[in-house]
């Protein structure tokens, strides 16, 4: 009776569709600097209405509440196209709108309260770190060598950025500014899981709805001040009316934002998409730059080049090819190619 030797089974890279894979995160990554870009815009834009007397509440009601009517076509043309898709996804919705939207801002400009700015940030860009942290857990797999470096090189850079030297510690602040961080998670985690069932600009649009409504309740009862005084604003001297920097915030810093920011992370995964969203420190910087005059320290570009350098080791891990488990036909004499 012949004995079959049995085969050897060895790992291989796998390209399998490897292209197409490639260029589909190659597009979300796109998508993602340019979410990363129109988001950075609105803080700067924001900040001399604050200044000038817009409370909070008002300016995200009005930021949020343009963006979901911009992209509203998109949510009532999944309502129509299937008739249990608010019954089935109205869950999904309210806690897009009411963690990653409404949470995230109320959670950050609360902890902006009570400690300084460029602290609040850092913590909440620490999601990326949380993000890898969390699939750690999850998986029991430890992450790569490229990510462990990659994350630790992103958040070197942050610091610098951010400038946290002379910082004071405040343990209430610190707690919302981490509330914040795992509600920028959410974020990811949730847009990541959208696809033709549930439409990445159907979920940005009835989360910025449900946002915007829940603020303005928000407003109404009290809890939240409510102020939107008729101001002009200046940017590097020129005066324009208050409502003008206000309407790109809404119609296009938000809308765009969003709408790319979601339609991105299914492309690239949740979490190279939360590494390339902090490209948007580096905008913001750049924005404060063109419309406050508000000069980048050299220490800044250094970090901002530190970030890059991260979020390309995380890319590159991205890209590594996995290994797939192969059956290879034995030799004669029952060993295996390249075997002893």
């Amino acid at each position: 009776m012949t004995q079959t030797a049995p085969l050897a089974v060895v790992a291989i890279p796998s390209r399998t569709a490897e292209p197409g894979a490639a260029r589909r995160r190659t597009a979300g990554v796109t998508m993602a600097v340019v979410s990363a870009l129109a988001f950075s815009s609105s803080g700067p834009l924001v900040k001399p209405l604050l200044e000038a007397g817009w409370s909070l509440s008002a300016a995200l009601i009005v930021r949020m509440g343009l963006a979901a009517l911009v992209l509203s076509p998109a949510l009532v043309r999944a309502v129509l196209r299937e008739r249990g898709f608010l019954r089935r996804h109205g869950l999904a919705l309210l806690a897009f709108g009411l963690i990653p939207v409404a949470g995230c801002q109320l959670l950050f400009f609360s902890a902006m309260q009570r400690m300084p700015v460029a602290v609040a940030l850092l913590i909440q860009y620490l999601a990326p770190v949380f993000l890898v942290a969390f699939v750690w857990l999850r998986t029991r797999r430890a992450p790569s060598r490229l990510v462990v470096v990659g994350s630790a090189v992103a958040i070197a850079g942050l610091v610098l950025v951010v400038d946290i030297s002379g910082a004071r510690f405040d343990l209430l602040g610190t707690l919302l500014a981490l509330g914040a961080a795992l509600c920028v998670c959410v974020y990811f985690v949730m847009s990541e899981r959208t696809g033709d069932d549930l439409p990445p600009l159907a979920l940005a649009s009835g989360g910025l709805l449900v946002g915007a409504v829940f603020t303005a309740v928000l407003a109404a009862i009290g809890v939240l001040p409510f102020s939107a005084p008729d101001i002009t604003v200046a940017f590097r001297g020129v005066e324009v009316p208050g409502w003008l920097p206000l309407l790109w915030v809404g119609a296009v810093g938000t809308t765009v934002g969003y709408a790319l920011g979601v339609m991105a992370v299914p492309r690239t995964g949740s979490r190279l998409a939360s590494f390339v969203g902090l490209s948007e420190v580096l905008f913001a910087l750049m924005f404060a730059w063109l419309l406050l005059a508000e000069t980048p320290a050299p220490i800044q570009f250094l970090g901002g080049g530190l970030i890059l350098a991260g979020v390309v080791l995380v890319r590159l891990d991205a890209d590594a090819p996995p290994e797939v488990t192969a059956p290879v036909e034995p030799l004669p004499g029952g060993g295996a190619p390249g075997t002893r």
